[in-house]
């Protein structure tokens, strides 16, 4: 055994709201929409071409793995660079480069008229909208939101392979304490040093351009651009009471200890939150 048990993500198309949230949202169960963005003007309008001339110069900040790494660069961003030089990177190279949760409405809130909701989204957010970009072969980390809420994510150019895992997986993909990560290597996983991993089954799939996958909440996503690219992606809270107020603890609790423990004893925190992983479930 060299490789995790992944399965293939579901698809559907035409599904109506009442099907979606009693086969997929309730039971926590993920799936492809497709066609789902067909009827969006930002699909076709969007182009690299449309960002660099519209909004060229505005001031982004990029990532690297570096943002996953202990010390210094522990959760921010490796440097700022203006939109289109980024988009250039983009298109031409294959540079751990990406930008996530860029809400490019803030900057530019007339592009909120190209986004058309269909009903399956109806109670999704139309106010919190982030945009993913990355570069060829650039990835995603192994985590899920902090904040537990359903996402609809969908590629809007390129193409992205996802990788889900259920959050009941947590034990078995050593996520580490006081954080959503997990820093297991999806694509080349050591048996050795994580064992359980031959317990985890999970979903893949390649999402090409106008195609929506819907991420319940607490699923472990990992993703990786198969091409250069960039995402939009709408959330919704969860129901249960419970649940938020486990998002709330993420968030304002757990994450501001993770980051302070990092700064003042980086290596040695990053190496007990290992073991601790290591150690979970016996």
């Amino acid at each position: 055994m060299d490789k995790l048990n992944l399965l293939p993500i579901p698809r559907v198309r035409g599904i109506t709201p009442g099907d979606f949230q009693t086969s997929y949202m309730d039971p926590l169960r993920p799936v492809i929409v497709e066609a789902m963005a067909s009827s969006c003007p930002a699909l076709t309008k969007w182009t690299p071409q449309f960002f660099a001339e519209k909004y060229g110069d505005l001031p982004v900040k990029v990532y690297n793995a570096s943002f996953a790494a202990p010390g210094n660069g522990y959760m921010a961003s490796l440097k700022q660079m203006p939109f289109k030089e980024y988009l250039n990177l983009m298109l031409t190279s294959t540079l751990d480069l990406r930008m996530f949760a860029f809400n490019i409405f803030w900057h530019a809130p007339e592009l909120r008229q190209d986004i058309v909701f269909p009903a399956l989204a109806n109670e999704f957010s139309k106010r919190i909208l982030f945009m993913f970009f990355g570069c060829k072969n650039s990835a995603t980390p192994m985590h899920y939101d902090p904040d537990l809420a359903h996402l609809f994510h969908t590629v809007m150019y390129g193409r992205k392979r996802v990788v889900l895992f259920h959050n009941d997986q947590s034990i078995n993909l050593y996520r580490n304490p006081f954080t959503t990560r997990s820093y297991i290597d999806v694509d080349h996983p050591d048996f050795h040093k994580f064992p359980r991993l031959k317990n985890v089954t999970g979903y893949q799939e390649i999402l090409e351009s106008g195609e929506t996958v819907f991420i319940p909440s607490g699923f472990w996503h990992y993703m990786v651009y198969e091409e250069g690219g960039y995402s939009i992606c709408t959330r919704r809270r969860h129901p249960s009471l419970a649940r938020r107020l486990r998002g709330y603890r993420n968030l304002f609790f757990d994450f501001p200890i993770d980051k302070a423990m990092n700064k003042l004893f980086p290596d040695f925190w990053f190496e007990w939150k290992t073991k601790k992983a290591q150690l979970a479930g016996g």
